[in-house]
Formats: structure tokens, sequence, C-alpha cells
């Protein structure tokens, strides 16, 4: 037993520990602007439901947030939408998808920026080390989301924007099928088939967005 806890890497895990919040804060952001977006269109379901919250307990999927701790892709609560109640059910459906990943890319966009702006007097010390560490976990955590989400498997919100460019009855019987492609995406998922071109589109997206820290660290050092 103590061969095992010193083996243990603590800085690590106490690292994955600490991620829980970033993770919180990227599904909460997320499904927030689902909901709200919705309520935007005339839907009112997620606010009649209670689902229109900043409380990260509301979209809190316990298998979807371990799997984003601990691998960097995982998913929340999904907000109900009800597409009927907009006056044009795809091009709503298609908005309402779109603005969760978009969210996370500018969430991650505003943690960037607060890294980079907060490097200088964070950099030196356990705890400045600790700080920047969450706002660029929050950053890669939130790029991440956004691409994984983007996949056009149901239910997943890029299928709800490429299902949009089919007529009619052919997104209401794919539509059908949406809880199958939970089983399917969990298989790809377990069995790394999607990992790799999944990092690679997130290194993507993180290296353009990168700018942002720049940003944030040239003004951070004309004020600290």
């Amino acid at each position: 037993m103590m061969n095992v806890l010193r083996n243990l890497d603590f800085g690590r895990l106490f690292e994955l520990v600490l991620s829980v919040v970033p993770v919180l804060i990227c599904i909460t952001v997320h499904e927030y602007c689902h909901g709200l977006t919705a309520l935007k269109l005339g839907d009112t379901t997620a606010k009649d439901m209670g689902r229109l919250s900043l409380n990260p307990l509301k979209h809190f999927d316990l298998i979807g947030v371990v799997m984003m701790t601990l691998v960097g892709f995982g998913w929340a609560k999904p907000v109900p939408v009800d597409m009927n109640r907009f006056k044009n059910p795809k091009r709503g459906m298609a908005i309402t998808a779109f603005a969760g990943p978009g969210s996370n890319i500018v969430l991650a966009c505003v943690f960037l920026f607060l890294y980079g702006f907060f490097y200088r007097p964070f950099y030196d010390g356990t705890l400045g080390y600790y700080i920047l560490f969450m706002l660029m976990r929050t950053a890669s955590l939130s790029i991440s989301f956004a691409v994984f989400n983007i996949i056009p498997i149901p239910p997943l919100d890029g299928s709800k924007v490429l299902f949009s460019l089919i007529s009619d009855r052919a997104y209401y019987n794919l539509m059908r099928y949406e809880r199958y492609g939970m089983i399917l995406l969990m298989v790809i998922v377990f069995t790394d088939a999607i990992n790799r071109p999944l990092a690679m589109a997130v290194s993507s997206v993180f290296d353009k967005l990168y700018i942002f820290t720049q940003w944030g660290f040239y003004l951070g050092s004309q004020i600290f």
C-alpha cells in the first residue's frame, strides 16, 4: 500500500481534481447558451423546465463530466428544446445548436486572454501556477468541448446544424433515430477511433486562438 502511495503523482492528481471546475464552467456556459438562444427564438422549454440557469448542477452528467476531466472530451445533460416552437424549426434548431460550440469558442478566447494578461504576476509561485493552470485548462477544455460537439453524430450539435441542410422529411426521419446516435458515439470514443483526429482539430483551433494569449500578455506587460 505504501509503495502505491509513493508512486502516485499527487501533483497530477491535484490537477485532475482542479480540472472539474473548468469542466463545469465549459458545460454550464454551453448549455445555458443553448437555452438562451432557444428562448430568443421563441422556445421557452428550457426556461419553463428550470434549465435556463448558470447553476452547473442543472447541466451535470456524471459520465460526461468524468470523460471530459480525464480525456478532454465529454458531454453535459442536454438542455431541452422544442423546435416546433420556432418560426422556422430547422433553422431555429441549427442556430440553437450552434450557440453551444460557439459560446465555448468565445469562452476559450476570454480565458486565453486572461492567461496571457496574468502570466507575469502569477508565473512565479505555487498559487500563481495553479491559477494559470485553471485559466489555461478552462480555455483548452472549452475548445475540446466545442470541437467534440460539432461532430455530425446525433445528439451532438453538429448533427443538428448539418441536418438543417436536408429536406424536412429526411430531417424528421433522422431525428427519430437520435437516441441511437449516443450509442454509436460511445462506441467511437471508447474504441479510440476518433480521438486522434479530434486531438488534431483541437490543436489546430488552439493554435489559431493563441493570439488572444499574446494580446493579453502584451496588455498585462504594460500594467504589471
